[in-house]
C-alpha cells in the first residue's frame, strides 16, 4: 500500500513538472509527459505503417498536388512564425510530408513531426484551395501546440495506474500505439473534432495565423465551418454534452479572432 501511494505521488509530481509547458498564443499550461524525441520516433514509425496499409493517391493526381502545394506553403509560414517568436526548437527535427489517401472519410490529421494526411472525403467540404488551407493550418496547429502529446499523456495517466510513463510505454507498446493514433484523431470519421474545446479553439486561432502568413485569407475559415455544419445536417451533439465547440460557437470565436489573423495576412502581402 505504501509503495502504491509512493508511485501515485511520483506520477502526480511528474504531472506537475511537465504541466509547465505552454501552448503558443493562448499561453495555456498543458501536460506533455512523453519526451518530444520519443513522440517523434513513434510518429514516424506509425506514419510509415499507415502509408504501407493505406496507399496515397499518386503525385500525378491534381488533388494530391493541391494538398502538397498548400502544405508546403503553410510549412514555410510555420517555420517563419516559429523563428520570429523564438520557438524554432518546437519544430526541431520535423520531417514534413503531405499525402492524400483515397477514403471517403471527413478527416485530416497531422502527426508530431509534420506528417500530414488528408482523406479524399473531406475535399468536397474544403471545396477551394483556401478552404483546404483552413484544414491544413488547423491540423498542423494541433501538432505545433503538442495537443497529441497532451492527449496521449492524459490517456497514459488514465491507464498506467501505478506504472511510470516510461514503463507503460515500454511494456504496453500496442496500447501506446493506439493512444498515439487516437490522440491525433487518425482513423476516425471526423478527426477534426477529436480534440477538446480548448485544443480546438487553440488550433483554430493558430491555424488561421499560419494560413494568413501563407497568403490565404483567414476569413475563409468561416464558410468552411459553415459547410462542415451543413455536412452534418446542422445538428450534432449539444455543446454541453460534447468535448468540442458547437459549429455556431466555433464560428463566433473565429469571427472574434479574425482581425488578429488578418493582420498577419496584411503583413504577408
Amino acid at each position: 500500500m505504501i509503495k502504491q501511494k509512493q508511485a501515485i505521488a511520483l506520477i502526480a509530481i511528474s504531472f506537475i513538472i511537465f504541466s509547465c509547458a505552454k501552448v503558443p498564443i493562448s499561453g495555456r499550461k498543458q501536460v506533455t509527459m512523453v519526451p518530444s524525441s520519443q513522440m517523434m520516433s513513434m510518429s514516424f514509425s506509425q506514419y510509415d505503417q499507415f502509408l504501407s496499409e493505406n496507399k496515397p493517391v499518386p503525385d500525378t493526381d491534381k488533388r494530391t498536388q493541391l494538398v502538397k502545394r498548400v502544405g508546403q506553403r503553410i510549412q514555410v509560414a510555420v517555420e517563419k512564425y516559429m523563428k520570429d517568436n523564438n520557438m524554432s526548437g518546437r519544430i526541431k527535427n520535423y520531417a514534413w510530408d503531405f499525402n492524400l489517401v483515397d477514403q471517403n472519410m471527413v478527416n485530416a490529421w497531422c502527426m508530431p513531426g509534420g506528417k500530414v494526411v488528408f482523406y479524399t472525403g473531406i475535399l468536397p467540404i474544403t471545396k477551394t484551395e483556401a478552404g483546404l488551407a483552413v484544414v491544413m493550418g488547423h491540423e498542423i496547429a494541433h501538432a505545433i501546440a503538442k495537443h497529441g502529446n497532451e492527449r496521449m499523456s492524459q490517456g497514459i495517466l488514465a491507464q498506467a495506474g501505478t506504472m511510470s510513463v516510461a514503463a507503460f510505454m515500454r511494456e504496453k507498446p500496442e496500447a501506446t500505439q493506439a493512444l498515439l493514433m487516437g490522440a491525433i484523431g487518425a482513423g476516425t470519421q471526423v478527426g477534426m473534432l477529436a480534440f477538446g474545446r480548448n485544443q480546438e479553439s487553440e488550433a483554430d486561432k493558430l491555424g488561421m495565423v499560419f494560413m494568413a502568413m501563407a497568403g490565404y485569407q483567414p476569413s475563409e475559415a468561416i464558410p468552411f465551418w459553415e459547410r462542415m455544419k451543413a455536412a452534418g445536417g446542422g445538428g450534432g451533439t449539444p455543446e454541453f454534452l460534447s468535448t468540442h465547440p458547437s459549429h455556431d460557437t466555433r464560428i463566433e470565436r473565429i469571427k472574434e479572432w479574425l482581425p488578429t489573423a488578418e493582420s498577419y495576412y496584411v503583413k504577408a502581402q
